[in-house]
């Protein structure tokens, strides 16, 4: 049984090596990527002109007036002093290719206090530039930047979850391989069961390359192996998120499915333009809201135009990063005719429905504020370390079996 652990580990860590050491060095960065973006970018987040901001929907139609081909599809209502409102946008359908408009940006930075625009960006673009250097970080990390085929765009989404479904077994066979091995006796000579496992905790750093690798790899895995085992686990979780895991979760438990869960999304390239407007929306949220309590203001909304679902969320200022969505409360309401389709509050509802909230807060380390922020920056770095070594491993392994073969013939 352990020759197959063993093979098993070694083919598996070579197909998702490379993609974990990108990973890894990507998600280092982008637990930082709101402060990096502001210091690498100052130009698009700092605003300058003095005065009373005007009104989010004034933006809003400064915006869509700006660039007719454009539809924004979300947008803030609450400023931070000294800084641009950032505003989405959705490309519209161009009648006469049946496809959306080719806008080369999805990112708006408004003034709100004189409308001006002072930049545009497209979140995600593969570009280097410090203008999309964060973002291209930020989309390589989950998705590849794998184009869009046969109407999707979730290749590369996809097969990042299939990468963090192997790597989620492989974590199992990695621990178990650090077990000792079994044997007749329950001590033999003399040593207890932890004495046998105890080497596997530590790295001898002064017994060579091979051999310090060959720790690195197993101690590092054994001392961060539970969260390993959360950040495999949720990066399975949120990349196949509707095609596997909700699925699955809500056949074992009970769930409360929301609109993302129960819709089929229209094709990419067939987007459905919302009947209604965004001061209906509010006044509808803002009713609602007060009739359930709700203390938080409306801090942000936004249109999917393929789900063809509206979503106003509440929230304290500052609050929508903090917690990694856990102090945001959300109502959703159909694109087409209003209605509440239903609602998301953090920490309510079932324990799945509670499981399922808690993912992107703990992949991210949000869920602990700063100290978790810091670390799932070390974790990136060691998931990198734990590629390189696995690799330098199998390496080192394969020009030993090429020389024993050599020898014996």
């Amino acid at each position: 049984m352990r020759t197959i652990l063993v093979i098993l580990h070694r083919w598996f860590g070579l197909f998702i090596s490379v993609f974990l050491l990108i990973a890894g060095l990507t998600g280092a960065l982008i637990s930082w990527d709101h402060e990096l973006d502001e210091w690498l970018n100052p130009q698009l987040f700092d605003a300058h002109a003095v005065g009373e901001p005007l009104p989010p929907l004034a933006l809003v139609d400064i915006v869509e007036k700006a660039d007719p081909r454009a539809r924004v599809s979300q947008f803030p209502l609450q400023y931070e002093e000294g800084h641009t409102a950032q505003i989405w946008v959705d490309a519209r359908l161009n009648p006469e290719t049946g496809r959306r408009y080719d806008l080369g940006y999805d990112h708006v930075f408004v003034d709100p206090v004189s409308g001006k625009i002072v930049g545009k960006r497209l979140w995600g673009a593969i570009s280097l530039s410090r203008e999309h250097l964060m973002s291209f970080l930020y989309k390589l990390h989950f998705s590849l930047h794998l184009p869009e085929w046969q109407g999707t765009d979730r290749w590369g989404i996809w097969l990042m979850g299939i990468v963090a479904l192997v790597w989620l077994f492989d974590t199992f066979i990695g621990f178990t391989l650090t077990l000792p091995k079994k044997t007749h006796t329950e001590r033999p000579s003399g040593k207890s069961w932890w004495s046998r496992w105890r080497p596997a905790w530590l790295v001898r750093f002064g017994a060579g390359g091979y051999r310090m690798n060959f720790d690195l790899h197993r101690a590092g895995g054994l001392w961060v192996w539970g969260i390993v085992l959360i950040l495999a686990f949720t990066s399975f979780s949120l990349n196949l998120y509707r095609e596997v895991f909700y699925p699955v979760m809500s056949l074992v438990s009970k769930t409360t499915p929301g609109p993302f869960e129960t819709r089929t999304p229209t094709p990419l390239q067939q987007p459905v333009e919302p009947a209604i407007s965004w001061p209906q929306l509010l006044e509808r949220a803002t009713q609602e809201a007060a009739h359930r309590g709700w203390r938080e203001p409306i801090g942000s909304v936004f249109y999917s135009d393929n789900f063809v679902v509206q979503a106003v969320n509440f929230f304290e200022p500052g609050m929508d990063h903090d917690g990694g969505g856990m102090q945001v409360k959300t109502l959703y309401y159909d694109g087409k005719d209003g209605r509440l389709l239903g609602d998301r509050v953090p920490w309510q509802g079932t324990a799945a429905d509670v499981f399922v909230q808690l993912q992107f807060p703990l992949h991210s380390g949000r869920i602990l504020g700063m100290p978790g922020r810091i670390l799932m920056s070390v974790m990136g770095v060691v998931v990198a370390m734990l590629s390189i070594t696995g690799v330098y491993i199998w390496w080192k392994k394969r020009g030993a079996r090429k020389r024993t073969s050599a020898t014996a013939i």
